[in-house]
C-alpha cells in the first residue's frame, strides 16, 4: 500500500480556491490570521469530524460485535452522501447494522420491510382524495426521512424496487406529476439476501449502480460471537442505543468531506481503475461514470476519517472492491471458472500502476 510512500506529497499540487487550505487567510502552515489552526480546534473541520464520527462509530460498535471494517465503511458512505447495500445470508446482523447506524443519529428514520406484495406507492406516498376539502392531498411515504432502512430489498418485485431510483440519485420524489424534495441528509441503507436464496429477485443493474458501496457482514469470529451471547443475552443493546449526533452534525460533516483535496494524479488513478473494468475480458458490464464519482466521494470521506484533508491512492485501493464490484457483471466463462467481480477488481488494483507523488 502507498500511505508511507505517498502521504503528504499528494498535497504538493495547489488545492483549488474553495479548499479550506486556501480560505480564511490561512498561511502556508495552516494557521489563520489570529494564529489559530483553522478547523483543528475540536469544534469543526477535521477535528470536529473525527470527534462526531468516533462517537457514531463507538455507538454502532456497541451493538455490532467484531465488525469494525463494516462499521467504518457504513460511516464512510454516510459522509459521502451515498447509499449502502448490505448483502449476506440471514442472521449475521445486516438489519442490526442498518438500525444501529440509523439510531445513532438523531434524525428521522423509517423502516420498510420489502415483500412481494409491496407497491411503489407504499414507499413514495400517494395522493388521496380529501372529502372535506374536496381535493387531492399528498400523503408522504416512508422515503421522506433522513435515513430509510429497506429490509430485504430484493424480496420485492423490480417494479417496487424502481420506486427508489429517483430518490437515491436526485434526492427527490415525483408523484402524480408533482416533485417533492427530500431533506438532507438522505441515505438509503438496504439489506438483501443472496440471489440464490428462495423468494428473491435480483436487483436491476440501474438499482445496484445507485448504491455507493456493498458490504458483506460475514460470520463473526468465536470471540465476537461469545461477546454477542453475553451482551445480547437478556436484552438487545439496540434498545439501549441513544443518538450521539444530530442531523445538523451530519450535514456539517458532509461539508467538511466535500472540501477534501483530491490531486489530479489521484483522480486520474480512479478513472484508470474504473476504465479498466470496461475493457476486462472477464466482465460483460464494467463500471459506470457514476461509479467513478462514487469512488472519489467515498475516498474523500475515507481520508477524513483518517484525519487527512487529502486523498491518497491507498484510499482508492481500499474502497475499490466495495464500491465497484457490485456494479460489474461477469461473463459466462468467468462464472464457470468461479471468478467473482471482487476477484477481478482486486487483480486490477494489484496490476495498475500507482501514481507517483507530485505527478
Amino acid at each position: 500500500m502507498a500511505v508511507g510512500t505517498h502521504g503528504e506529497s499528494f498535497m504538493e499540487t495547489d488545492p483549488p480556491a474553495s479548499h479550506p487550505a486556501r480560505r480564511g487567510g490561512r498561511d502556508a502552515g495552516g494557521a489563520d490570521a489570529g494564529g489559530r489552526d483553522a478547523g483543528r480546534d475540536g469544534g469543526g473541520g477535521l477535528d470536529g469530524l473525527a470527534h462526531v464520527a468516533n462517537k457514531i462509530r463507538d455507538a454502532v460498535e456497541s451493538v455490532i460485535e467484531g465488525k469494525p471494517s463494516a462499521v467504518r465503511l457504513a460511516l464512510t458512505v454516510l459522509l459521502a452522501e451515498g447509499h449502502l447495500l448490505i448483502e449476506d445470508v440471514p442472521g449475521v446482523g445486516k438489519t442490526m447494522l442498518a438500525k444501529a447506524l440509523a439510531r445513532s443519529v438523531d434524525c428521522s428514520v423509517r423502516r420498510v420491510q420489502f415483500t412481494p406484495d409491496l407497491l411503489p406507492s407504499d414507499i413514495t406516498g400517494v395522493s388521496a382524495y380529501n372529502q372535506e376539502r374536496r381535493e387531492f392531498e399528498f400523503k408522504p411515504g416512508p422515503v421522506f426521512a433522513n435515513i430509510l432502512v429497506g429490509d430485504e430489498i430484493n424480496r420485492a418485485s423490480p417494479k417496487t424496487q424502481s420506486a427508489l431510483l429517483e430518490c437515491m440519485e436526485e434526492r427527490q420524489v415525483t408523484v402524480d406529476g408533482t416533485t417533492y424534495a427530500l431533506e438532507p441528509p438522505f441515505m438509503v441503507i438496504s439489506t438483501q439476501n443472496p440471489v440464490e436464496m428462495e423468494g428473491t429477485y435480483p436487483l436491476p443493474e440501474a438499482q445496484r449502480d445507485r448504491f455507493t458501496a456493498r458490504i458483506s457482514m460475514g460470520y463473526p469470529d468465536p470471540a465476537a460471537e461469545l461477546e454477542m451471547l453475553e451482551t445480547h443475552g437478556e436484552t438487545s443493546p439496540l434498545d439501549r442505543l441513544a443518538p450521539v449526533a444530530h442531523a445538523s452534525d451530519v450535514r456539517d460533516l458532509i461539508e467538511v468531506v466535500r472540501a477534501q483535496h483530491v490531486a489530479p494524479a489521484v483522480r486520474q488513478y480512479a478513472i484508470d481503475l474504473v476504465s479498466a473494468t470496461r475493457r476486462h475480458p472477464e466482465l460483460r458490464l464494467g463500471a459506470s461514470p457514476r461509479a467513478t464519482l462514487h469512488l472519489v466521494r467515498a475516498a474523500r470521506a475515507y481520508a477524513a476519517l483518517d484525519d487527512r484533508d487529502y486523498v491518497v491512492p491507498d484510499d482508492i485501493q481500499d474502497l475499490a472492491v466495495p464500491v465497484l464490484a457490485h456494479r460489474l457483471l461477469p461473463t459466462a466463462e468467468a462464472q464457470v471458472e468461479r471468478r467473482s467481480p471482487e476477484q477481478v477488481v482486486a487483480d486490477l488494483v494489484k496490476r495498475l500502476p500507482v501514481p507517483s507523488p507530485g505527478r
